[in-house]
């Protein structure tokens, strides 16, 4: 388990920023011949993405929904997310081919999803967590005593924690 930071954090963050939601909804939990091996691509593809520090994926967050697990990326620029995703030799599109004849097989089975958020602003507040999300994907910073609230953050520069 990661170190846990005491104390208010935010982040600090330079230039674009895209937040990227992808998740699966496993719709029919017995069919796992249909969505283990969906599940199993995404790490490959992770660690295809940070053992490149120009592929643009400035850190990520797995999670679990009620549907199934979900990923929050954070990237560097938005034209930088659609060359992995359009890359020939990447680990994604084969993982994408894959997906898309196993769920012509069983329809009901599984689904893929995903949203792209180009961020202008953003806030951010994390107490006494261990380093995730936004200050772990670009640098973590104090809150300071003109960021005490959500609202001050939000409107303290283009991102969070930005002087």
């Amino acid at each position: 388990m990661s170190r846990v930071v005491v104390g208010r954090i935010t982040h600090r963050h330079e230039g674009e920023l895209v937040v990227f939601h992808i998740g699966m909804t496993i719709n029919q939990w017995w069919r796992v011949d249909k969505w283990l091996p969906i599940f199993g691509d995404m790490p490959r593809m992770l660690q295809e993405l940070m053992s490149d520090p120009e592929s643009g994926l400035l850190g990520s967050h797995i999670l679990l929904g009620s549907s199934g697990p979900y990923l929050v990326q954070y990237w560097s620029s938005i034209d930088k997310l659609y060359a992995y995703a359009s890359a020939p030799a990447s680990a994604h599109r084969p993982a994408w081919s894959r997906f898309n004849k196993r769920a012509r097989s069983a329809p009901k089975a599984v689904g893929v999803w995903h949203e792209t958020f180009l961020v202008d602003r953003a806030e951010s507040i994390y107490v006494s967590t261990p380093s995730m999300g936004l200050p772990a994907a670009t640098e973590a910073v104090p809150v300071g005593s003109r960021q005490q609230h959500a609202r001050q953050r939000f409107a303290d520069g283009r991102t969070a924690g930005q002087r």
